[in-house]
């Protein structure tokens, strides 16, 4: 007898994400278990209450998301509940905090139906934030070259070493400061592509450095609250074509985001060893992608 899907909701905030829940519920999952305000020192006895109340060959029933607004604390988290595991007893693990991941995941996918990612060149602004790190992340995994923009030259740099840290190519990683106008000058020169992943309400690109952005074939602003980060592109553009480049705005890139989230928490159920990353949620999408191709 097949059990029923169990998902258990590691959260960081000291309200377990309403969102979260009801993604995993539309994602066809049985139960979910909420815990809020996780610590670290509390995750490997949530993580072994999950592993020893159904055997080996029920635990692909079983499985976690952790989530948060506080992304760094979710990603320890999510390290402690896979350390916390040993075989034959896994569970599957999914991290997505503040949906960077999925959010991630679906704008380099967005990116990725205009042009090859591999060999080209991207300019990531904000590239300090989660969703930023994320997308650098995916892009020097694919082979891309990567600038690596922040306002503050220093964490543009920390960035880069974190990457390496967790096992990146930085090779192809550029650091650079918002504030050098040479070197965005420069980064916007050669860039086929440009994400804009800053906080709310901030400005990033203005429509005069887009005029002289000659080899842009793709500009993806993740920034959902006016003012917009970059100039002329609209909340819900997908794809709309504009001087020789396809624009996306925070809620064309939505439906693409909602579909690897929910594609995502499902396939936790195929076994019982997934870990569900960034670079793991391209895949989920690149499948979706896949299979609407006519």
């Amino acid at each position: 007898m097949t059990k029923q899907r169990i998902l258990i909701q590691f959260d960081t905030d000291p309200q377990a994400s309403v969102f979260d829940a009801v993604v995993a519920v539309d994602a066809g999952v049985d139960h979910l278990l909420q815990y809020s305000n996780v610590k670290p020192e509390q995750v490997r006895d949530l993580v072994h209450g999950a592993m020893y109340t159904r055997g080996p060959q029920d635990l692909r029933s079983t499985a976690i998301f952790v989530g948060g607004s506080n992304v760094a604390h979710g990603e320890q988290i999510f390290a402690i509940a896979q350390e916390a595991m040993f075989d034959p007893f896994r569970v599957s693990v999914m991290l997505d905090c503040n949906g960077s991941n999925s959010t991630a995941a679906a704008a380099v996918l967005s990116a990725s139906r205009h042009l090859t990612l591999e060999g080209s060149t991207a300019l990531v602004l904000a590239a300090t934030g989660p969703v930023g790190q994320r997308i650098c992340r995916i892009l020097a995994n694919e082979k891309c070259k990567v600038y690596v923009s922040s306002r503050s030259m220093e964490r543009s740099e920390e960035t880069v070493e974190r990457l390496r840290e967790l096992g990146v190519d930085t090779s192809r990683l550029v650091a650079i400061s918002a504030n050098d106008e040479a070197w965005v000058a420069k980064s916007l020169a050669e860039s086929e592509m440009v994400f804009a992943c800053g906080a709310a309400g901030v400005r990033l690109l203005h429509g005069e450095q887009l005029a002289v952005a000659s080899k842009l074939k793709v500009a993806i602003d993740l920034n959902a609250v006016p003012p917009l980060g970059v100039d002329g592109i609209g909340l819900t553009d997908k794809g709309v074509e504009r001087n020789g480049r396809y624009d996306y705005g925070a809620l064309g890139v939505g439906g693409l985001k909602m579909k690897i989230h929910k594609a995502s928490v499902a396939a936790l159920f195929e076994s019982n060893g997934k870990r569900l990353d960034c670079q793991e949620m391209l895949g989920v999408g690149r499948d979706i992608l896949a299979k609407e191709m006519p």
